[in-house]
């Protein structure tokens, strides 16, 4: 695509009505960004989006400029005009600066992550029926923009049809396929996977919901009259598979199968088994596959997720909704039949099936809230000041003052992205109607609005959190230490840190033995419980402060630990300054020395009802899988009865990571769970392998 005619085109209209400036946009767009079909395509649908384009995702945000050349993107990018919409004080509390390579405390993220389309639909209907269910809601109404809205969506269709025109002329075996996706609904498993794939592209989407649902009763037809072998079938699954590798976002690409609100489980359960069956055969990182499971499923199914995840495979990632959809029920504050639609995407936030956005447009490290505190707003690392100025340590008096001192710190950057992700919603609401995403959210058809703009049923958002349990560690080995056995001051414990142990030895061996979140202990579990409670209530209660319907921790992880890691100085905990933080909720790494049961004892004890969404990363020995199934199974099965909501399993020897650091030409085979995505082990920067090879592995 020339990004000079995108340009032109959002120019020229960049006074009209968004919903017909967007349209014009896609045209340039599409087919544009389209790569060709590759030999061996049982689909099509490839994609390169450019510098400068649109979309919600894989651009970010709407109108989106990557390469920073643009003088006029550099104003009009949808991040651009969000960034000068925020009141004066959220820019101050959060810089503008790249999370990843900055120090501080908080910053924004500019996306609209985490869309879920309602693909059944589509494929019940076809081009053909969603467009007749548009004009017929053009024709009922009076109100412009609503009209204005359908004329483009209308419109958008048109240009889907092109888009299977565009793939029909380089492809006479994928043409007759092509060519029915104009004309009526599909009606073959092929048909419906390449309308499904070819719109989740232009819709910029990136994760694909409940495919087993939508897709099962396609595979059952084509299986039960002969159209199509379960080789053919799982073919076409690998197919698509390979297509979402080329895709390529390792932090989303979510396919879910299984768990609870599926209405034909028979049906959905033939689809899962060949999905996991594709994922053991291809062995990417991508797409996610994901089972959710309860109390009742066929389990087969799990009995097959094991075995997979015993060879190494680090899918599929395992959510228990025995614990999640009461979970979901009140953090979100719906019914329990919506609950059971939650969907885990990305690096496992939830979102409601179809009917409700949660992007996580914002992030916050914990552990840099108390750094910052201890030095009384100072961020020690830049010799900036960052924050407020909440108090001279050296007249601390008692754990409470550092508690408020640290609280103080960590809710003033809550406060700032919960307004800036309301400020997010209005300028992209404003800016686009997001036309493919909108024909397939509830409620936008109905109310002729687009998803940002009114359209969503449930319009909420999701705040990432770091260093959640190095947060609690320090914290309690400050308790611990200065003011319940006074065996050193606070000032001699921040020097000491901010030195980065070099002459205090003796003081980091006493800090790294402090009680430890991962070995079931009350004191350790208690504070991680306390640090919970706290960061997740106070940000659930900016929800209705900044007008949003929920407002939730994410507790994930990608490799962001690491990153955040490399800015924060040493920690009450005994970690160094530079080192990664704990994964997720995960103990910190080498810290759970009391054995696997301990470990998920611990796990358990943070209430997974006040976020939305948390990653828990396991890793087990080759041994521990093939030598002792039954017990491992049963372990799990422990875990999950007693309250464990998730688990990212990897099942890897140590002697095979040492030897992947030493001849990384020899190991490309080898995946590793990061946190929120999977990745070749080699293929990881240098810190991050470190990390992972220091995680504790269960033997």
């Amino acid at each position: 695509m020339k990004t000079g005619l995108f340009t032109a085109a959002y120019q020229r209209l960049a006074n009209n009505r968004p919903a017909e400036r967007e349209l014009a946009c896609l045209r340039i767009q599409f087919p544009a960004i389209l790569l060709p079909i590759q030999a061996g395509d049982l689909l099509a649908g490839r994609i390169e989006y450019p510098p400068v384009g649109f979309s919600p995702e894989p651009g970010g945000l709407g109108y989106y400029c990557q390469d920073g050349q643009s003088e006029f993107w550099r104003h009009e990018s949808t991040a651009a005009k969000t960034r000068a919409a925020c009141p004066a004080w959220v820019n101050e509390v959060l810089p503008s600066d790249e999370w990843t390579t900055t120090s501080g405390m908080a910053f924004p993220l500019y996306r609209m992550g985490g869309t879920q389309l309602d693909y059944g639909k589509l494929l019940r209907l076809g081009v053909p029926g969603l467009r007749a269910e548009i004009e017929s809601r053009k024709a009922a109404t009076t109100d412009h923009q609503a009209r204005e809205l359908y004329t483009a969506m209308s419109g958008a269709l048109d240009l889907l049809a092109d888009c299977c025109q565009h793939y029909a002329r380089q492809s006479p075996e994928l043409a007759p396929v092509l060519a029915k996706l104009t004309t009526r609904p599909p009606v073959t498993l092929q048909e419906a996977m390449q309308l499904m794939w070819l719109y989740a592209l232009l819709s910029g989407t990136w994760n694909y919901g409940r495919m087993d649902v939508y897709l099962g009763p396609f595979l059952c037809r084509d299986l039960d009259t002969g159209v199509l072998t379960e080789a053919e079938a799982r073919a076409l699954i690998e197919a698509l598979w390979k297509l979402m590798k080329a895709y390529d976002n390792q932090f989303n690409n979510r396919v879910i199968i299984g768990g609870r609100g599926r209405p034909d489980e028979a049906v959905a359960d033939r689809f899962a088994f060949l999905a996991l069956d594709a994922t053991r055969t291809l062995r990417l990182n991508q797409p996610q596959l994901t089972l959710r499971f309860y109390e009742g499923q066929n389990p087969e199914l799990m009995e097959r997720a094991l075995t997979i995840l015993g060879e190494g495979v680090t899918f599929p990632l395992l959510y228990n909704d025995d614990v999640n959809i009461p979970a979901v029920r009140r953090a979100f504050n719906v019914s329990e039949s919506e609950a059971e639609q939650y969907l885990p995407y990305g690096c496992g936030e939830y979102i409601l099936n179809h009917r409700s956005v949660g992007s996580p447009n914002g992030v916050v490290n914990l552990l840099k809230c108390l750094e910052v505190a201890l030095h009384n707003g100072v961020d020690p690392v830049t010799g900036k000041q960052v924050g407020p100025r909440t108090g001279d340590p050296a007249g601390f008096r008692s754990f409470h003052d550092v508690w408020r001192a640290y609280t103080t710190q960590l809710e003033r950057c809550i406060t700032a992205l919960a307004r800036q992700e309301r400020v997010e919603y209005e300028v992209t609401g404003a800016t686009a109607p997001f036309l493919f995403l909108s024909m397939l959210y509830d409620d936008c058809l109905e109310t002729g609005r687009g998803i940002f703009d009114g359209g969503v049923r449930y319009l909420g958002g999701t705040l990432e959190t770091y260093g959640n349990t190095n947060t609690a560690d320090s914290l309690l080995a400050i308790r611990e230490l200065v003011f319940e056995r006074g065996e050193v001051t606070l000032p001699e414990l921040i020097a000491a840190c901010d030195s980065d142990f070099r002459d205090d030895p003796d003081l980091r061996r006493q800090l790294v033995a402090a009680p430890k979140y991962g070995n079931d202990d009350p004191a350790a579990d208690d504070m991680a419980r306390r640090v919970h409670e706290h960061v997740c209530r106070f940000t659930r209660d900016q929800a209705e402060k900044v007008g949003l319907h929920s407002y939730l921790v994410v507790i994930i992880n990608n490799w962001a630990n690491t990153l955040f890691g490399r800015t924060t100085a040493a920690s009450a905990d005994g970690r160094h300054a530079g080192q990664p933080m704990a994964n997720a909720n995960n103990p910190s790494p080498g810290m759970d020395r009391q054995g696997t049961t301990a470990f998920l004892n611990s796990l358990v004890q943070l209430d997974p009802s006040l976020h939305a969404g948390a990653v828990q990363n396991m890793k087990f020995s080759r041994s521990q899988f093939a030598q002792h199934r039954p017990q491992t199974s049963a372990l799990l099965d422990v875990y999950f009865a007693s309250g464990g909501a998730q688990a990212m399993i990897t099942v890897v020897n140590r002697a095979d990571l040492e030897a992947a650091l030493r001849e990384p030409e020899k190991w490309g085979h080898l995946m590793v769970r990061v946190g929120g995505f999977s990745a070749r082990f080699i293929d990881l920067p240098p810190d991050v392998q470190q990390e992972i090879l220091a995680r504790t592995l269960n033997e």
